[in-house]
């Protein structure tokens, strides 16, 4: 079981909680693949069972390079239906477009024909993890859930 879990960072605070995603992926017995977008296969994509992808936010939607690597392997599209998606974001400003930005992820994810999740009721129960410039305590450990959900829901999807 593997889940893979790509993002865009350039001040290094998605890069942040993508590893505290990676934490919870991890927990629950999973393989987890951190990796930037630059890093990013088709064959990285094909071989996960569910991908987690964020997003630093950029006018309120995903940044041209995550969004390029969707565009750029659309080609996998058949191989990634049914696999599990969920999204994360991090923004410099408190109203700073962090749903419209995990929903363009997800958007994204569903025309790959992805089944989606949004994190669970115990960290926000909303779109995905979002925070406010670096991760603080609370988004780490509400990280850590989604990548628990995400690899909880990859292994039921499987058997």
């Amino acid at each position: 079981m593997q889940i893979l879990v790509m993002y865009y960072s350039r001040t290094g605070h998605t890069k942040k909680l993508a590893e505290e995603i990676a934490k919870g992926i991890e927990a629950e017995g999973a393989k987890a693949i951190v990796k930037s977008t630059s890093e990013v296969t088709k064959e990285d994509l094909v071989a996960s069972d569910g991908i987690i992808a964020g997003s630093p936010v950029y006018f309120g939607t995903m940044a041209a390079e995550l969004k390029d690597v969707f565009d750029k392997f659309v080609g996998v599209r058949k191989k990634m239906e049914g696999k599990i998606g969920a999204a994360f974001a991090t923004s410099a400003d408190p109203s700073g477009g962090k749903e419209t930005t995990i929903l363009s992820i997800l958007q994204a994810m569903l025309i790959y024909g992805m089944v989606v999740a949004g994190d669970p009721i115990e960290a926000t129960g909303h779109y995905g993890v979002a925070c406010i410039g670096a991760p603080d305590k609370e988004a780490c450990s509400n990280g850590q859930l989604l990548g628990k959900r995400v690899a909880i829901l990859a292994k039921k999807l499987k058997s």
